[in-house]
């Protein structure tokens, strides 16, 4: 069966559902276009954060840290500096223990339904959100410019989410995107998160400041980075405070893999996440590891890219000219040893 629900009500908010086979997939347009909810029925995999009890009120408070929104311009910026090729803009400090600008306002925004699906044995649902002289961050940063998602569902491949950025502008359109995937834990119905192990295919550590910002140091992996890389790494019940690697490719079945996946031990089951060769780093975080869920966030570019002295090929930031469209994706599916 595959079927979209539009006007879904989902805690009081009217949200997008989705259902294809074993999944189901909630998507809040009005909220950036996050998708709060995503789950695997047949085999009671919760692959999102998500709590019964939880209010529309208490996501929005923290919005960052529910189900998967799609962050631009993701993560932190140094004094709210944020320098292109042709200009520096100063955005407004909105983490103040740390006095820089962080995860951009995207997320934030009431997006569009432009359109919707159900073809050839799977879901298809594109939003978009267009950014130019009535949005109130534009004061800061006057730089036009599109950015739409097409999330497809299918029980074949599970939740696959395309980001499309286009320029409109005649300014340097600064490309930084990371999605703050935000893992449940546990994962599986009556699960144990002790029996949880991340496995992240990374191949040297970013060295950060007590900022949070790259000192543009690339280090060797230590014995417990390398937790991530074999697959040994308790995701939660530890603190994770912005563990940042570059990509590398990762092995699943003994196939190449480019993306990270989640081990439930008890059961076998997995949650998989597939991302394009265009999410060159990982940053991993947990909220100090014991409030139920951990982020494995793919990152087109390191954290402050655009401020960096290094160069684009090492930091992965990148520009756009008018007309100019970059484009990303990843998929989220589970599989069962």
């Amino acid at each position: 069966m595959n079927k979209i629900e539009l006007g879904f009500d989902f805690k009081g908010e009217n949200c997008v559902k989705m259902q294809s086979g074993r999944y189901i997939c909630v998507v809040a347009n009005t909220m950036g276009s996050a998708v709060l909810r995503l789950r695997d029925e047949q085999n009671g995999v919760e692959i999102f954060r998500y709590k019964d009890d939880c209010t529309i009120d208490m996501i929005n408070e923290a919005r960052e840290i529910w189900g998967l929104p799609t962050l631009y311009l993701p993560n932190r910026f140094e004094n709210g500096v944020l320098k292109t090729s042709d200009a520096v803009y100063q955005l407004p400090i909105n983490e103040k223990a740390l006095g820089n600008f962080i995860h951009g306002w995207v997320h934030k925004r009431p997006h569009e339904v432009e359109c919707y699906s159900t073809e050839d044995g799977k879901c298809v649902l594109v939003t978009s959100y267009t950014y130019d002289e009535k949005d109130e961050m534009y004061k800061y940063f006057p730089v036009d410019f599109k950015i739409s998602y097409t999330f497809t569902l299918s029980d074949r491949d599970g939740l696959t989410q395309e980001i499309y950025l286009t320029s409109n502008s005649d300014r340097a359109l600064p490309v930084s995107i990371c999605t703050h995937t935000c893992l449940n834990a546990p994962m599986c119905d009556g699960g144990q998160e002790e029996s949880m192990r991340l496995c992240v295919p990374i191949g040297e550590k970013c060295e950060l400041d007590d900022r949070c910002l790259p000192t543009e140091r690339l280090l060797p992996l230590s014995d417990k980075d390398l937790e991530y890389k074999n697959g040994t790494k308790m995701p939660t019940l530890n603190d994770i405070s912005n563990d940042m690697y570059t990509a590398v490719m990762n092995k699943l079945d003994g196939e190449d893999f480019y993306g990270a996946y989640v081990t439930d031990l008890d059961t076998g089951i997995k949650i998989c996440n597939e991302v394009s060769k265009e999410f060159k780093f990982w940053n991993m975080w947990n909220d100090r590891g014991f409030n139920g869920y951990f982020c494995p966030e793919p990152m087109t570019a390191m954290i402050n890219s655009p401020n960096l002295s290094l160069d684009h090929e090492t930091s992965g930031y990148c520009e756009l000219l008018r007309g100019q469209t970059f484009k990303c994706w990843q998929r989220f599916f589970t599989k069962k040893d």
